[in-house]
């Protein structure tokens, strides 16, 4: 059975559910590769000179990884990954923009013309609306539970990819429970909240007298999660020279202690989570792009909750029963037209564990105590003329500075390190900034 209907709807392709996203084609106009032509194959399409991209050039001034097409909803969206001489659109140099009908992108000195087709591509589905402890009826979810699906029946490396709270941890603990290595443990190693000076022993272990304090031999966790399942989770956290050491690790399935000369087997499968895009961290010369396409074998996309506000009253009845409330409860919480309005409208920058805590809250404080969702735009306030001018301009240089930081956080999937790095100050002036500003950390 085949059938297709409008873009907003399912397509049924021989049993399989899918949903359609328009497809669109790529032509190099001019540059050292002109005449060169790509057709996506799914929502998103990344141009570069990395053998990794889908367009790839061969342009010296284009970046490894140079931008990102992603389409959704009969919308094209256009990103630049952070490269050296930047994205221009119709001559306009942007960091992303919407693209129409036959734009002009501008990639170092190739010229490229965006055009939408008359076809759609349909994108996977899963038929479930669980997979593990995750919930979701959304096409986003459900498109993400189809990936998770495949990848628990193969044993090819997973990288998991998602802003802050939107269930990377649980989303590891889903591909080792459905997979052949379920029966063993799931070895976990946050790379964002170990020391650096810490996280070699942690991942390699080390032998006795290896350095100062090491007064026994440690077991690390490759050689620990030999025969099952390991999660990296942060790995973009991980420090350069560590990265050398993972990538030999994982090409010759051994692991080398801290302080000894002898390789150990480490036989595991790799998932491994990050909120970066580790092609713009690649194009920065943070992240090395061998072990880049190395964990990338398999690349599942988690969507922030603003993408599948369809999913957030069945997530508020899960998280209004763990917290040991009623369904009546959940129901009254759901029951307000207003405040179902204001749920469905937030942006959740915190996703999913933003709104179990606030969830949790609500419980705890009654519906009349409700936290609030919103902030007031003071950037949206009008000037108020009978203000001294250097309290008004203070005034406003306080809202900018709140929403520059909001946003910034927001871009860098709420890691705190990382929107430090983008704003280019450090990270214990940023903390300080957060709080000056009455941002919680």
């Amino acid at each position: 059975m085949s059938k297709m209907r409008h873009a907003s709807t399912d397509i049924v392709d021989d049993g399989r559910l899918k949903v359609p996203v328009r497809q669109f084609s790529l032509r190099v106009m001019a540059g050292p590769d002109g005449g060169a032509t790509h057709t996506s194959a799914g929502e998103r399409v990344a141009i570069g000179t990395e053998r990794g991209a889908d367009l790839v050039l061969t342009d010296p001034a284009v970046s490894r990884f140079h931008c990102e097409i992603v389409v959704a909803e009969e919308q094209a969206l256009v990103q630049d990954l952070g490269s050296r001489n930047g994205t221009f659109v119709e001559g306009v140099s942007v960091l992303s923009a919407h693209l129409h009908d036959g734009a002009t992108l501008g990639l170092g000195r190739s010229r490229v013309r965006f055009e939408l087709c008359p076809e759609h591509v349909g994108i996977l589905l899963s038929d479930e609306e669980r997979v593990g402890s995750m919930i979701g009826r959304s096409a986003a979810m459900r498109a993400s539970f189809a990936l998770l699906e495949r990848a628990a029946r193969t044993e090819a490396t997973v990288l998991l990819q998602g802003e802050t709270g939107t269930g990377k941890d649980l989303a590891a603990e889903s591909i080792h429970m459905l997979g052949d290595r379920r029966n063993g443990p799931l070895v976990v190693v946050d790379c964002g909240a170990i020391p650096p000076g810490l996280l070699e022993s942690e991942l390699f272990g080390h032998e006795r007298g290896a350095f100062t304090g090491a007064t026994a031999a440690r077991v690390g966790a490759l050689e620990t999660a030999h025969g099952w399942t390991l999660f990296l989770d942060e790995i973009g956290e991980l420090a350069p020279d560590l990265q050398p050491k993972l990538l030999r690790a994982l090409d010759t399935h051994t692991s080398q202690r801290v302080g000894s000369n002898l390789r150990v087997e480490a036989d595991f499968r790799l998932v491994a989570a990050t909120n970066r895009d580790l092609r713009v961290e690649v194009n920065a010369g943070r992240f090395r792009s061998d072990l880049y396409y190395r964990l990338a074998v398999l690349v599942v996309r988690l969507p922030p909750l603003r993408e599948r506000t369809d999913d957030l009253p069945r997530l508020v009845e899960q998280f209004v029963a763990a917290a040991g409330g009623s369904p009546a409860q959940a129901a009254a919480f759901l029951g307000d037209a207003s405040h179902l309005e204001a749920l469905l409208r937030h942006r959740w920058p915190g996703n999913v564990r933003e709104l179990r805590n606030y969830v949790q809250q609500c419980l705890v404080l009654g519906d009349v105590a409700r936290p609030t969702l919103e902030a007031p735009d003071d950037l949206a306030a009008p000037i108020d003329p009978t203000m001294p001018l250097r309290e008004a301009r203070d005034r406003w240089l306080q809202a900018f500075e709140r929403r520059y930081l909001l946003e910034v956080l927001r871009r860098n999937g709420n890691n705190v390190t990382a929107a430090a790095r983008a704003a280019g100050v450090n990270r214990v002036y940023f903390h300080k900034l957060l709080s000056r500003c009455g941002i919680p950390r």
